[in-house]
């Protein structure tokens, strides 16, 4: 049974069964707590904890997943993949336990012919909590099961919990006995790879208290019970067709297969091998659905994770003896495997082809650069004479250069080293204890989201700010430090929420609106407008004058000022985009924006920088829109049809059954927006691109003004231009020539005096030599310069005195002041040294006198520091510490 059958089974099963379908959520999750989605119940927790009223009793879907805290394990056991489908069915008040069990029997034990999944009961076994006697009795009932395959688990096997206060309840696992040849008899209990879980019931039925781990009181009931479960897509897959692990399935073996054809290395032939192989299948795969779903490669968040995966795959070739690049094999073999099930793996391949291949090359220099950084590492540790490379290094290596700790080992080891991996595992762990508090840290989202679950019950709140810069409304709420009050008086700073306002939530890479709130006796200052929740906003306000209080009638006024600029910006953007993918193509595609009255930002997916000539003609395309008046409107549609009519999304963006589509001229430009926009183009007024940059291997940034705000760096820079046609006395036309040359007669100048100073210190040198002497067992020269202008003179005037002393022992120490500062520099011979004269002991010693710090090689240092006059001390500490 093919992976896509098992999936559409599921679907069918369900909706026949009074399930709404959801289609799948993007991998890029909702939850500020969380980089990704990584269970199929996240989308839907808004509904399962009440916060967000379900808009369907029952509901089904198939989730896309990624989860990377068990990366290490991915290869090594059958079921641990980073990217993973669950099927899931929901019931928000609905069915519970009997439905639930009843359902899930069924649909594994039909058979295949009547639509079914065809599992033999005798191979199936169930785990409950140990309390759940109800549970218990209906698997009993409803599957007929033998009580020694319905096993009792305590917490930290069947019972779940956000881990913060709120929703909780037992849950009840089914297993697959692969049978006596993958393991010992004794049920899931025993905790062996033999039994595989498949499908994990949920029964969120209780609200718990506080406390860590399983240690946490039961407060009492839910307001209503719902079902949550997840069927592992890939677990069932790889049971139903008969092969040993998930990396071996349909959407998964053809990558496995390639990476075997290129590395010339029999699948099945040797441990490390395969495990290698699986590691490049599950990871192009995770990292082919990742791109799709707009993540791009970099070195923070979702693009660190990708660039992670991306960079284990590279590392996984080269540890299968594969040097060159493999990603133009690879990816095109994960994505014909995963087109049957989502097509934009295909239709945006372009796209994602050029990423994942711009971000193998970059870490193929890595390596390189990583190979000689470790190379000199390894010769330090040799001549040292040290069998171990240390620990800090290979961290150092791994942390700062991406250079995987395996081919640390795998380098050393062939140079007769080994790695003190210990000091290594130790900075590794530091740092991930580090990164596990941080995120630990963001993990009470949902309980700080709590306090807005009573507001939205109410509704959602109405947006009238595409029609009304002022609405009239009521206080719902008032929010002070995540806990509801009744009244907020002057001074406070608190959240207010509305039933209706025309303020702006930030919200698609608009910044939220400037304005007020006001009442029957108060005045509040919006300070920010956001959405906590889906559907709910958020006016965080400071009390200027009076009271409010819940109930109040209070009027939304936005500051036409910034609104209108706020637009201006918005539609800027939308024409900077289209101008982009005109002079560039369709593959440069937003890949985010920000903007606010005045000026506009917008990432893009390219990978090499825009000439000026580009950037004038991207600038020239999108003013030209703005003086053609082009005509700028908007319309609801299922997304569906928007996208039909060609309208461009936004990668990651999430996006409702419906959409506003924001259309300018017929169509210049189309794309799914719910910002605030101009109503003709030129209203926009002009755009000045003022900048463009990288941003990453494959991600640019321009940035442009917008408005008036455009039109006033336009005229500074006219000031500008204006000044120096007077002082230069020069027409505009011809500044960068009169430019130009005036910079070529200054780099001429200022060679012909850099070489009258070279010839002046040179004339120096015969003085200086003529004036060392014998101090100790030395011959030296220690003597204060006078004023240079570099310690680049006071370099060549050292090393060249040291030169022309002969071979026997010799100590140059000059002092000079270089911009009203000391500066030494010692120089020595071989013969010098060997008596014990050290360049850098030496200069060290003196710039301690001088107020500063120095040091160097012994052969030549430097030192320096802030006390003109202690040079004489300096020097003399200098000639006392030479051999005798």
């Amino acid at each position: 049974m093919q992976t896509a059958d098992i999936r559409q089974r599921w679907l069918d099963f369900f909706s026949e069964r009074g399930h709404t379908v959801v289609p799948s959520a993007s991998l890029v999750s909702d939850d500020p707590s969380l980089l990704f989605t990584v269970a199929g119940m996240v989308p839907f927790v808004p509904y399962l904890t009440g916060l967000v009223p379900a808009p369907f009793p029952r509901a089904t879907s198939v989730q896309k997943c990624i989860r990377t805290l068990d990366i290490e394990e991915v290869g090594k056991t059958p079921r641990h993949g980073t990217f993973f489908q669950m099927n899931g069915n929901f019931s928000f008040g609905d069915y519970f336990k009997e439905g639930a069990i009843t359902y899930a029997w069924e649909l594994l034990t039909t058979s295949e012919a009547d639509g079914g999944y065809g599992f033999e009961e005798k191979d199936l076994w169930v785990t409950v909590y140990e309390e759940d006697d109800v549970s218990f009795d209906l698997w009993r009932r409803i599957a007929g099961l033998p009580e020694h395959r319905i096993q009792r688990l305590g917490k930290s096997e069947n019972y779940w919990s956000t881990g913060q206060p709120g929703p909780a309840g037992p849950d009840s696992e089914i297993f697959f006995d692969r049978g006596s040849a993958y393991g010992a008899d004794g049920g899931p209990a025993t905790g062996d790879d033999r039994y595989v879980e498949i499908w994990n019931l949920v029964f969120m039925q209780y609200l718990r208290g506080a406390g860590s781990g399983y240690d946490f009181p039961i407060l009492g009931d839910l307001p209503q019970q719902n079902i949550d479960t997840g069927m592992g897509l890939e677990r069932v897959a790889f049971l139903k067709q008969g092969v040993e692990n998930i990396y071996e399935i349909d959407q998964i073996r053809p990558v496995l297969d390639r990476a075997a054809e290129l590395s010339g290395r029999a699948y099945g032939a040797n441990h490390d091998d395969d495990v290698r192989m699986r590691v490049v299948a599950d990871h192009v795969r995770s990292s082919l659905m990742l791109m799709s779903d707009g993540v791009t490669p970099s070195n923070e968040g979702r693009g660190y994770i990708l660039r992670r995966l991306l960079r284990r795959s590279v590392r996984s070739m080269r540890l299968l003896g594969v040097d060159a690049p493999t990603f133009e094999a690879l990816f095109p073999a994960s994505r014909d495997a995963m087109k049957a099930a989502y097509p934009e793996v295909e239709t945006d391949y372009d796209r994602i082809g050029r990423l994942a291949y711009a971000e193998e090359e970059t870490f193929l220099r890595t390596l390189a650069s990583g190979t000689t950084i470790l190379d000199v590492a390894v010769d330090k540790s040799k001549s040292a004479g040290s069998a171990q490379l240390p620990g800090d290094t290979a961290f150092l290596l791994h942390d700062t250069f991406g250079f995987p700790i395996d081919l640390t080992l795998e380098i050393a080891e062939e140079s007769g080293l080994s790695v003190d991996r210990a000091a290594f595992d130790m900075l590794m762990t530091e740092q991930r204890t580090k990164a596990k508090a941080d995120a630990k840290s963001k993990k009470s989202h949902l309980a700080d989201l709590s306090v807005y679950s009573a507001f939205r019950a109410k509704g959602e709140t109405i947006f009238t700010g595409y029609d009304f810069l002022d609405t009239d409304s009521s206080v719902l709420g008032i929010i002070k430090d995540g806990e509801s009050i009744t009244r907020a008086v002057v001074g406070d700073i608190v959240e207010v929420i509305l039933q209706e306002t025309s303020l702006y939530p930030e919200s698609g890479g608009q910044e939220a609106d400037q304005g007020s709130i006001v009442g029957n006796g108060f005045d509040l200052e919006v300070l920010d407008v956001q959405r906590p929740v889906k559907g709910l906003v958020s006016h965080k306000v400071q009390v200027r004058s009076g009271e409010v209080g819940v109930g109040d009638a209070a009027s939304s006024i936005v500051d036409p000022g910034y609104r209108r600029g706020a637009e201006q910006a918005h539609s800027a953007t939308h024409l900077i985009h289209a101008a982009l993918r005109q002079v560039l193509g369709a593959e440069a595609h937003q890949a985010g924006s920000y903007n606010k009255s005045g000026y506009m930002r917008l990432d893009f997916n390219w990978s090499k920088p825009l000439s000026l000539e580009t950037r004038s003609e991207i600038e020239d395309i999108a003013n030209g829109a703005i003086r053609d008046d082009l005509e700028v409107s908007t319309r609801i549609m299922p997304l569906d049809e928007a996208r039909s009519l060609g309208a461009m999304a936004l990668f990651g963006e999430k996006y409702g059954d419906t959409v506003r589509v924001v259309q300018i001229g017929s169509p210049w430009s189309l794309e799914l927006c719910a910002g605030t926009h101009v109503a003709r183009s030129s209203q926009v007024g002009l755009i000045n691109l003022v900048s463009e940059a990288s941003i990453g291997s494959s991600n640019r940034r321009v940035e442009s003004l917008v408005g008036i705000d455009a039109f006033r760096d336009l005229a500074a820079e006219r000031a500008i231009v204006n000044e120096l046609t007077a002082n230069l006395k020069t027409p505009r036309e011809q500044l960068p020539e009169r430019i130009s040359d005036l910079v070529a007669s200054l780099k001429a100048a200022e060679k012909r005096i850099a070489e009258f100073e070279s010839a002046a210190l040179n004339e120096r040198v015969p003085a200086l030599v003529g004036a060392a002497s014998r101090i100790g067992a030395v011959t030296a020269l220690v003597e204060n310069v006078g004023e240079l202008n570099s310690s680049d003179d006071l370099r060549t005037l050292v090393t060249s005195v040291r030169g022309r002393l002969g071979s026997d022992a010799v100590v140059v120490a000059l002092a000079a002041s270089v911009g009203g500062k000391p500066a030494v520099i010692v120089a020595t011979n071989e013969a010098a040294r060997s008596l014990g004269a050290k360049a850098g002991a030496l200069a060290k010693t003196a710039a301690g006198i001088l107020g500063g710090g120095g040091g160097g090689k012994d052969d030549l240092a430097q030192g320096g520091g802030s006390d003109v006059s202690a040079i004489g001390i300096a020097l003399e500490a200098i000639s006392s510490a030479l051999p005798r």
